[in-house]
């Protein structure tokens, strides 16, 4: 009996034993399968937390680049500098390394060359002539307010003169060597010498003058005022040629130059190439620069563009800093002076503030407006085979589309000249665009979010690549405007200081390529019309339509060239 009350207790001994031991076997069973929920929970709400302090950051930084206190960051000016300043105090806080010329600062200057101050003005009789339609001094007159009493068919000492460039026109419309300028210059000189207080041109005849003011005119003032009257002008102030008139006149001209500053980064990984990563930052002010699409004089804060690309690229930067692929460095780009033409990303790639081995340029320039409706457009998709093989990948959860043209309105297009992979991103122009309703509290923050990381995503799976390849891409022509009919095909260059109009490429296929211009020439006449800037070259291109045979002029180095062309 003890014998069997034994062997029941050591039965249920072992039992016991054994369904412990399968709970415990359960237990072990289920240990890594609560730690990997865990691990993923910990993950999850890891990738929340920095989708919060991005989106939060993103916001913070456009509502402080919007402020009315910056007043639309318009280059060269104390509110873009403090734009600047924030942006170098950003950096600071990252600990992320200085690479301008001086911390991180590369300044450059934006020369406007001669500019018509607002306290010139002709009156005649009383009535004040409204300038640049009626009137306009050269670029040579004399800064000088002068009151008189002349008329148009007397050349009296003392007294303004009147000077109709008809005859001297017809003398040399067939002198391949004519030159209007040095032709004034010679009136002017030969007037001062008899005493006359001011000249005023006019042009009677139906030959082209191309007179125009020359803002980039480097030649010395002359001793008087000289003033070109157009024939609306004319017709409307001065039509009895013997009548006294009651004239005032005063011309004020002044050379301006503004201080652009670059803000530059850089994180080192002592890798052999650099990605370099950039936004423009600078905007509109007030629209001075005649660049705004309204006509108020207000702050433009720019908070779409382009306080949405530099506020990724912030955010862009700091995820780098704290967590980046380590097979690149990362120099990282907010550009003053893009919207004046590109000058601040040309002026780096020009004076490097750093020796780098450029991997590929990516570029953040109106970032904020996107949403299904609104795709993200993607740019220089066509630069690389490598981004094809990349994005559609990466972003298969983001509406966007794509543009294989390197080149564009933005920086990027200065880095695709020089040979190097770009990708843009841009959410897709707007009804405020370039306007004073362009304000922080129209921007998807949510929509940025998405954008950094799917550029970080996209640095990330490159990084093991090494030098990605470069493609050339078709060309988009810049400063193209639906009033005109034929075009060449030409990139202006738009901080050329120089007299004529410098390009910076020909479009492939386009008509310039084919009359065999390059990067460099310098254009300087079309058909009977000379021009001395962008604008002046627009207004020639304006006068012919397609079909039409003509002739450009262009310098290259030291030797003008003329070509025949047909539009």
């Amino acid at each position: 009996m003890l014998l069997l009350q034994l062997s029941t207790c050591c039965y249920l001994l072992l039992q016991y034993k054994v369904l412990n031991m399968k709970k415990w076997m359960v237990v072990l069973l289920v240990l890594p399968i609560i730690a990997e929920a865990q691990s993923k929970r910990k993950l999850r709400i890891a990738a929340e937390k920095e989708q919060i302090l991005t989106q939060n950051n993103l916001q913070k930084h456009v509502q402080y680049l919007a402020d009315d206190k910056l007043e639309g960051r318009r280059t060269g000016t104390a509110g873009e500098k403090l734009a600047m300043d924030y942006l170098v105090q950003q950096y600071q806080l990252l600990g992320i390394e200085p690479k301008g010329a001086t911390g991180y600062v590369q300044e450059f200057d934006i020369n406007e060359g001669l500019q018509i101050e607002a306290s010139t003005f002709l009156k005649a009789n009383g009535k004040q002539l409204t300038l640049n339609e009626d009137y306009f001094p050269l670029a040579f007159s004399a800064n000088a307010t002068i009151k008189g009493s002349p008329a148009i068919a007397l050349s009296e000492a003392n007294q303004p003169w009147f000077k109709d460039l008809k005859e001297i026109l017809e003398e040399n419309k067939s002198n391949p060597h004519f030159d209007i300028e040095e032709a004034i210059k010679k009136i002017a000189k030969e007037a001062a010498a008899k005493k006359a207080t001011a000249i005023l041109l006019y042009n009677s005849s139906t030959i082209v003058d191309n007179v125009q003011f020359n803002k980039n005119d480097k030649s010395t003032s002359l001793p008087l005022p000289i003033i070109f009257v157009s024939k609306k002008g004319m017709q409307q102030y001065f039509t009895d040629a013997a009548a006294t008139i009651q004239f005032e006149l005063s011309v004020a001209l002044s050379n301006k130059v503004r201080k652009a500053r670059n803000v530059i980064a850089f994180i080192n990984n002592n890798a052999p190439n650099t990605v370099i990563l950039g936004a423009h930052y600078d905007h509109l002010g007030y629209g001075e620069d005649k660049n705004a699409l309204d006509a108020v004089n207000e702050v433009h804060n720019g908070a779409d563009d382009n306080a949405s690309g530099t506020a990724a690229l912030l955010e862009l930067a700091r995820k780098l800093k704290k967590q980046s692929p380590k097979s690149n460095n990362y120099l990282l780009m907010h550009f003053s002076g893009e919207e004046l033409g590109l000058m601040g990303s040309k002026y780096w790639l020009d004076n490097p503030t750093t020796t780098i081995s450029s991997n590929y340029m990516i570029n953040m320039d109106m970032v904020g407006r996107y949403d299904t409706a609104r795709k993200l457009t993607i740019g220089g998709y066509g630069t690389s085979p490598d981004w094809g093989n990349t994005i559609p990948t990466l972003a298969k959860n983001i509406a966007y589309k794509i543009d294989s043209a390197g080149t564009g309105p933005s920086d990027h297009a200065s880095f695709y000249r020089k040979d190097i992979p770009v990708l843009f991103f841009f959410t897709g122009s707007h009804p405020d665009y370039h306007k004073a309703t362009d304000d922080w509290d129209k921007i998807n923050y949510t929509g940025i979010n998405d954008i950094v990381n799917l550029v970080y995503n996209i640095i990330a799976t490159t990084d093991n690549k090494g030098k990605i390849a470069f493609t050339k891409t078709r060309e988009q022509q810049m400063g193209r405007s639906t009033r005109f009919t034929v075009s060449l095909g030409v990139i202006p260059d738009y901080g050329f200081t120089g007299t004529g109009m410098r390009i910076d490429g020909a479009s492939a296929g386009k008509l310039a390529e084919k009359l065999g211009l390059k990067a460099g020439d310098i254009l300087l006449q079309l058909g009977d019309y000379k021009f001395v800037d962008v604008n002046s070259y627009m207004q020639s291109l304006s006068k012919f339509k397609k079909g039409d045979k003509s002739k450009l002029i262009y310098k290259r180095g030291t030797e003008e060239i003329t070509v025949e062309l047909e539009f």
